[in-house]
């Protein structure tokens, strides 16, 4: 088994070997994973924070040891970047964009150095809020989970790994995870609410703010009215989405 790590700012991870297929979704700076098959031009990885699998470009990452993959995943004094976008200092003295959520602490594994604002991240519910609101207008990418272009589940994942939890990439398998609540009048600002469509099938996430509102990626990251059928869009004047469950994320 080999092991990599992303060091640029996005690469897409696409759900098979040809840069034509479907994004699933991305590797930020710093990410790392396991690379299970390497071809001429691609490698079919596993992301480690969420055992995601895709293939991504050859050129677009680089090897490191097990030992260092091994003390990545341990997540031990983890630094993410908490700047909208920033810059790192590499090789030959140039400078390289950074994206908000990015992998700071293993940048040395690159010889890279950063400056700019990457707290150790520590598992915190209270900054849910704040930090899924610089997300806000992001327009909507399948696949993307950046500031610029970001799905409804890449938005949860982002929000909650920068505050300190795991969730899982799509958001069926979020939906798994947590508490379920009884009521809508159960819920905090930072919880998650689910919602499906006609067959039942989960297909939308969003995180619970506070007074009946919800920010979620449709079209672009918004915040629209929640209740118990779901999220009303004001400007549509119907709703957009049927809720499913609300969950409490814990652990």
């Amino acid at each position: 088994m080999q092991y990599g790590i992303c060091h640029l700012s996005v690469v897409s991870v696409r759900n098979g070997a040809n840069c034509h297929d479907q994004m699933v979704t991305q590797l930020l700076y710093g990410e790392h994973f396991k690379v299970k098959e390497i071809r001429k031009t691609c490698s079919k990885i596993q992301i480690a924070f969420d055992k995601l699998e895709g293939w991504i470009d050859n050129k677009q990452y680089s090897f490191i040891s097990e030992d260092d993959f091994k003390e990545a995943s341990s997540y031990t004094d983890q630094r993410l970047s908490t700047d909208f976008i920033a810059h790192l200092n590499c090789n030959e003295q140039l400078l390289s964009p950074l994206l908000l959520g990015s992998r700071i602490d293993l940048s040395n594994l690159l010889n890279h150095s950063f400056e700019g604002n990457a707290p150790i991240v520590k598992k915190s519910k209270e900054k849910l809020v704040e930090t899924a609101l610089l997300y806000l207008n992001a327009p909507y990418l399948s696949g993307g989970k950046t500031p610029f272009g970001i799905d409804a589940s890449g938005l949860t994942q982002m929000v909650y790994k920068i505050n300190g939890f795991q969730l899982f990439r799509a958001t069926e398998q979020q939906s798994t995870q947590g508490e379920p609540l009884s009521f809508i009048e159960e819920s905090e600002p930072g919880d998650l609410a689910f919602f499906d469509d006609n067959d039942g099938i989960i297909n939308h996430v969003g995180i619970i703010l506070k007074d009946n509102y919800i920010i979620h990626s449709h079209g672009k990251v918004r915040i629209d009215r929640i209740d118990h059928t779901g999220i009303f869009n004001v400007q549509e004047k119907n709703y957009s989405h049927k809720l499913r469950v609300i969950k409490k994320i814990t652990a």
